[in-house]
């Protein structure tokens, strides 16, 4: 598998010295996928003919993602097996696994993480290692088959040089580490941020795939929530009823943007409460002329709420940032399967330039996937990540 980054696309180019972000996703040994590594900028579109890896390389991130928010690997992976390499052979005792990691650029600097975990004959981790620069501060490893834990030794720089203890197989030791380590020494305190570093630019995901078809459908009085949207957009009416009255200038952009994308006059795009409570979007043509957006196409909802997305963030998505880091210090990161789903290219050519210009300001990144990334490679500061079978 080889992995092309144009000359002109800086993946590594922070977004702001203070955001935790995630810059690179290594694929060690992960389904299809061996010894890849994708570097990740603020818009990276991953693309690649069928059977590539492009949406096994998603979902390693979404497990990454999930992991750090304290999940449990059985919660994680459903089928683990699935995530083994074809060819992986396994030891005298029969084990078989997978391994991933990724590169978590901030504050305290570019930290690895890197993960292990055994798929048969249990479902378990069986190694951990955490690093900056040189120096290792996390590394676990299953000694005892029979134990339902690793031992675990970490960066401690005081009387004793290394803390070692007893973590759980079950769930990335990183994410525990603040209920372990004291931070009494420097060493210690460099363990907690470099672990706080990498928890929160992994677990302030949002996972976006919109379903044209729920969306067509007024929002019920069931599935009214907090006017947080949700992952399929199903709630996307509801979101905009807020939106509007939340932030005029925010909702003039996405106005405009709906107005780039979809076909026939865009004045405004709104929602309105029925009698029985359900709530439906609807577009303003002018003239008096109000349409569902129940009659757009799938690709113009699609973009629609692919453009809604962008144009939010955290508090209005269904996603759980972490709540003890402000906000400046954290990037919400859009996964986006399929972006290019649906679009015909004028869509594709708005959604790349209004990605680019959001995500240049550092609050929200954007990977998604596409069969053919032509189209955003047109956009300034886009990263197109080229993955070959």
């Amino acid at each position: 598998m080889t992995v092309h980054l144009p000359q002109e696309a800086d993946a590594g180019q922070p977004s702001g010295p203070d955001r935790s972000r995630v810059t690179e996703l290594r694929l060690s040994a992960f389904a299809s996928h061996r010894g890849a590594v994708l570097p990740l900028g603020p818009l990276t579109v991953v693309t690649g003919p069928s059977g590539s890896g492009k949406s096994t390389a998603l979902a390693a991130y979404g497990a990454l993602a999930r992991l750090a928010a304290g999940d449990e690997l059985i919660d994680v992976f459903a089928d683990p097996v699935a995530c083994v390499p074809d060819r992986a052979r396994g030891d005298g005792q029969h084990r078989r696994g997978f391994r991933i990691g990724c590169t978590v650029d901030g504050p305290v600097g570019a930290v690895r993480l890197d993960v292990a975990v055994q798929a048969e004959p249990e479902l378990r981790v069986v190694g951990e290692r955490l690093t900056r620069g040189g120096l290792t501060l996390l590394e676990t490893a299953l000694r005892d088959p029979g134990r339902r834990a690793v031992q675990a030794a970490w960066h401690t720089a005081g009387m004793t040089p290394v803390t070692r203890a007893p973590l759980p197989d079950d769930r990335l030791g990183t994410a525990l580490l603040p209920l372990r380590v004291a931070g009494k020494t420097e060493g210690q305190r460099l363990v907690l941020a470099a672990a706080e570093q990498v928890v929160v630019a992994l677990r302030s995901v949002f996972p976006c795939a919109p379903r044209p078809g729920a969306m067509r459908l007024p929002v019920p009085p069931g599935l009214l929530g907090a006017g947080r949207l949700l992952s399929g957009c199903d709630n996307l009416a509801e979101v905009l009823l807020r939106t509007k009255e939340e932030c005029g200038s925010r909702h003039a952009r996405l106005v405009a943007a709906v107005r780039a994308g979809c076909a026939g006059p865009v004045a405004d795009v709104f929602a309105e409460v029925a009698d029985d409570g359900s709530v439906r979007a609807l577009i303003d043509r002018g003239g008096g002329i109000r349409s569902p957006v129940g009659r757009l196409g799938d690709g113009e909802l699609r973009y629609l709420a692919l453009a809604l997305v962008l144009l939010t963030g955290p508090g209005v998505l269904e996603v759980d940032p972490a709540s003890e880091v402000p906000s400046a210090y954290q990037s919400l990161t859009v996964l986006a399967d399929g972006l290019d789903h649906f679009l015909d290219l004028r869509q594709k050519r708005a959604l790349a330039d209004l990605a680019a210009r959001t995500c240049e300001r550092g609050h929200i990144r954007l990977v998604g996937t596409a069969s053919d990334a032509s189209w955003a490679a047109e956009a300034g500061g886009a990263a197109v990540v080229d993955l070959e079978p």
